[in-house]
């Protein structure tokens, strides 16, 4: 996993020193209108950043890329960008801190993401889950070409609420697909 840069922002691999700043970042309540909860401490956001650089999931199925946000002018960590990389799927996810909303900068991120996806990982098929409600997401994931998954897509997919959506977007082919990156 490496380094990635936009023209505004530099994705640095998470680890588990990014802790301290990105729990001020997390601690946004903006961030949990829809869903999910701050963490509850420095310490256990630190314990899991430490569990996530393994970069793999403990069956070794998944890859775990972590980027945390920096912006380039104030260096200063605003949010970050994952994917959870399998064999089939790649799920995409993105937070931002709310006082950097607005400007463009989730999709920088999540484009740089998407494109080292393609090229480092050959993902080719992309999934995001989100809640009906939440337009900015939704708004986004479209900017992104994202299109919502069909009926038969969303009953394929396991454990989706009746409020989420799923946002669908396939890459061009590779040559090697992902299964062959998590042997």
């Amino acid at each position: 996993m490496r380094e990635l840069a936009s023209a505004r922002l530099r994705l640095e691999p998470q680890l588990a020193e990014h802790a301290p700043a990105m729990f001020v970042v997390l601690s946004d309540p903006a961030l949990y209108a829809y869903e999910n909860a701050p963490p509850d401490s420095v310490e256990a956001l630190r314990q899991r950043y430490l569990r996530l650089e393994s970069r793999r999931s403990p069956d070794g199925r998944q890859l775990w890329l972590n980027w945390v946000l920096r912006e380039q002018a104030s260096a200063a960590l605003i949010g970050y960008v994952q994917a959870s990389v399998a064999a089939d799927s790649t799920a995409i996810a993105y937070e931002l801190g709310s006082t950097h909303w607005g400007r463009g900068l989730a999709f920088e991120a999540c484009s740089a993401m998407i494109e080292e996806l393609a090229r480092q990982y050959r993902a080719q098929r992309l999934h995001a889950m989100l809640k009906r409600a939440n337009w900015r997401s939704l708004r986004l994931l479209g900017r992104l070409g994202f299109v919502e998954a069909t009926r038969a897509q969303r009953l394929a997919r396991n454990g989706l609420a009746a409020d989420e959506l799923l946002m669908l977007r396939e890459l061009p082919a590779a040559d090697t697909p992902a299964a062959d990156r998590l042997g």
